[in-house]
């Protein structure tokens, strides 16, 4: 399965924004051993069962919400039994049809 997420705390820095306390759950992410991607707006991680992917994504959220009181989850699962490496095998197949 793969699970895209984006988390985003209350307490934002200076100028709005949350960069480092996305660092902080993209950290966990990269920890984990997964295969993942993060870009602009969601972090994607792939995993063969519910439990092994979203123990990273509640991780990650906890780690985005240090000294935060509130933290928005975003979420978005592909629940493809059977299939793996899909994180990179999905790109490549549009890319495909790019190039036709």
């Amino acid at each position: 399965m793969i699970v895209a997420f984006s988390v985003s705390p209350s307490a934002a820095e200076e100028d709005g924004g949350v960069s480092e306390a996305v660092a902080r759950a993209v950290k966990v992410v990269r920890e984990s051993g997964l295969p993942n991607s993060t870009n602009a707006m969601f972090t994607n991680i792939e995993g063969e069962s519910w439990d092994q992917v979203m123990d990273v994504v509640k991780r990650a959220v906890e780690a985005a919400g240090e000294g935060s009181t509130r933290v928005g989850l975003v979420l978005k699962a592909d629940i493809r039994p059977g299939y793996e490496g899909q994180l990179t095998a999905k790109v490549e197949r549009v890319e495909k049809h790019l190039s036709e």
